[in-house]
């Protein structure tokens, strides 16, 4: 397993307890990314990442992501197939049986996430990759 590999399940292990505090893993300059979607947009650098995430996290309770698979795609960057889901705060709708499907997209550089793309579309994400399900 690559180094690349086993910082991206790390990352997945806290958020996959609904820990999202950290970013430690992050390049200070980061290229956050959110192609689809009411949020979407590109960001750069940890505090805008952290403002931009933030923003989406505080609308919900108990918000948690499920990696389904990683892939490596090349030398730096891993694919991981996600489920994700949470209990809106306004409307306390839970969409964790939804089984939301998404992927985020890493690229790691010298032991830092250098581009981080969220996906809430898994066929798109697969598509940007050249892959397929």
């Amino acid at each position: 397993m690559s180094e690349n590999l086993d910082l991206v399940r790390s990352i997945y292990a806290a958020w996959g307890r609904g820990d999202f505090s950290s970013a430690k893993w992050a390049h200070p300059d980061i290229e956050f990314v959110i192609p689809e979607g009411p949020d979407r947009g590109t960001f750069r650098g940890v505090g805008a990442m952290a403002q931009t995430w933030g923003g989406f996290l505080n609308a919900w309770d108990d918000y948690r992501v499920e990696a389904d698979e990683y892939r490596e795609v090349d030398s730096e960057r891993v694919l991981v197939l996600m489920k994700h889901g949470g209990r809106g705060k306004t409307s306390s709708m839970d969409v964790d049986h939804l089984r939301t499907e998404g992927a985020n997209l890493f690229q790691v550089r010298r032991g830092k996430v250098t581009r981080l793309v969220i996906h809430w579309d898994r066929d798109r994400a697969l598509a940007d990759v050249g892959l397929k399900e």
